[in-house]
């Protein structure tokens, strides 16, 4: 089960397709060029174990690095694209990366890492030259293009959500294994619920460095299926795409499947998606009234799913089921779910409480024993800290986020990361931010800010703490708005009661969940 199985039997087959040039890589490229890619890693002295991490937008080289450091027994981590350069300096040194790859549309940040990442002995840059980073594409051509003499499996390591100021590293053991001796889970699970074969053509329309964007195109690549890759979303383009190769399978995240109901309805109905029999979602809950649209639109062909980085738990839903517990994320297909009370007792049905999954993967948060340690309960459950219920008949719902994460367009968000930027300015005498309900977005960043003296509180102070923001953070991280209180509600212990901040904002709306 590998994309080396593939080029043997297929080799001019597309492994995938970036949609907005055509450009097409082929099962017998990939392997060439991925066979030459662990061949460098090899000639830098990684070995098995070792760590890679690249920050990319979607490229057509991202492919062959990934498959490059799995087929090396490599940990790599893909790091948001959209990241400023001291978020990019902190993964990659958490990470433990020896080796940095870029490309040359990441040429800003790319400069000022240059002396920020003493752990990495090599760095690269894709498409373009930079003063402290060597040629990528003259480093792989001058490598071999015959497979290691011992391949073994290597692993992601993604960044995930985390209640804490920094997002941590989700790590898994390595197998050891055999590069391609083995089908994984995942492999089982999208052959059983997707119904997946060498037959499907893929569209992937979100960033690659997410997990499952990544981790389910690498799975059509185990299988023998097409990638088509989109640079960036459109919803009418996403809809052309279906039609112009007959796309099967496709995934998505519910502000998508918004905007592609906002399209007209001479656009909506122009194009042809007779081929589209699997519409995944998951990410973020999906609103009702959005997705009895789209089941209305396209039929009973979308399936939702809840799961994490983390790997510890699956539900699964049909549209057929869903229609049946609408707001369900289904039942669990890994891992078995319990919903605990703060004192660790099992909840009846429809009792609100926090998700467990028994029996699901092991993972550990990379150099964060205590956060790993606090996922677990004395039976060795895991939770990710959602909250929700499950009814009678055993389906989940989910009813709060994580410690007050934030997820707008599917992307999370930590609120810790933007009140320790806020409270920095010499204004700010006190933070809290969290998300507020969005339309298009689900939820969009919202802060609360008590001002050293209330009577500069207006407008103008509003600018200056966001244009503050934009100087130190990711422009989605940002808040879209900042509201001002003469004083937020802690505790005399310090704690700081956001809920009764939040929920201000959340009245008319059953569940903290857009």
């Amino acid at each position: 089960m590998s994309p080396t199985v593939h080029a043997k039997k297929n080799p001019e087959k597309p492994a995938y397709i970036m949609a907005s040039t055509g450009e097409t890589v082929t099962y017998g490229q990939l392997e060439e060029r991925s066979a030459r890619c662990a061949r460098l890693f090899r000639s830098l002295g990684l070995r098995e174990g070792d760590s890679i991490a690249f920050c990319l937008e979607n490229h057509p080289r991202f492919f062959e690095i990934t498959w490059a450091a799995q087929r090396s027994g490599l940990y790599y981590t893909p790091i948001s694209s959209r990241l400023t350069a001291s978020e990019v300096e902190y993964i990659v040194g958490d990470c433990g990366a020896k080796v940095f790859l870029t490309s040359v549309a990441k040429a800003d940040v790319a400069r000022e890492l240059v002396e920020r990442m003493p752990g990495v002995r090599h760095r690269f840059l894709l498409g373009g030259e930079l003063p402290g980073y060597e040629s990528y594409e003259e480093a792989v051509r001058s490598q071999p293009a015959d497979p290691l003499p011992e391949e073994r499996e290597g692993q992601d390591m993604l960044y995930s959500s985390g209640t804490t100021g920094r997002p941590k590293g989700v790590k898994f053991p390595l197998s050891g294994k055999p590069f391609g001796s083995e089908e994984p889970p995942i492999v089982q699970l999208m052959k059983f619920l997707y119904g997946a074969d060498e037959n499907m053509v893929y569209l992937s329309p979100a960033p690659l460095y997410h997990a499952a964007p990544l981790r389910f195109c690498m799975t059509v690549h185990r299988i023998g299926g097409t990638c088509v890759v989109m640079e960036r979303f459109d919803p009418a383009e996403a809809l052309a795409l279906v039609e112009r190769y007959r796309v099967t399978h496709s995934q998505w995240v519910p502000t998508m499947f918004v905007r592609m109901l906002r399209l007209p309805e001479e656009i909506r109905k122009r194009y042809d998606l007779s081929s589209l029999r699997y519409a995944i979602h998951a990410a973020a809950p999906c609103p009702i009234p959005v997705k009895e649209q789209m089941i209305e639109w396209w039929g009973p062909i979308l399936y939702e799913y809840y799961a994490g980085t983390e790997g510890n738990g699956f539900t699964a839903i049909t549209s057929e089921e869903w229609l049946q517990h609408k707001g369900s994320v289904g039942k669990p297909l890994l891992g078995e779910v319990h919903i605990l009370d703060d004192e660790g007792n099992e909840l009846p049905p429809r009792q609100v409480g926090t998700i467990y999954f028994a029996g699901g993967a092991q993972f550990e948060y990379h150099n964060d024993p205590e956060k790993t340690r606090q996922s677990r309960n004395e039976k060795g459950w895991s939770t990710l800290g959602d909250m929700g219920y499950v009814d009678e008949d055993g389906y989940l719902y989910l009813t709060d986020r994580k410690a007050y994460m934030i997820i707008s367009g599917g992307v999370n968000i930590y609120p810790q990361e933007i009140e320790n930027v806020l409270i920095l300015h010499p204004k700010v005498a006190d933070v809290a931010v969290f998300g507020v309900p969005n339309e298009d977005l689900g939820e969009e960043v919202k802060a609360v800010v008590q001002p050293v003296d209330m009577a500069e509180a207006g407008e103008d102070l509003a600018r200056e703490l966001m244009d503050f923001c934009r100087k130190h953070l990711a422009k989605y991280k940002c808040p879209r708005s900042i509201d001002f209180e003469a004083e937020l509600p802690r505790h005399p212990t310090g704690k700081l009661y956001k809920r009764l901040l939040r929920d201000r904002y959340w009245q008319g709306h059953e569940t903290r969940i857009v």
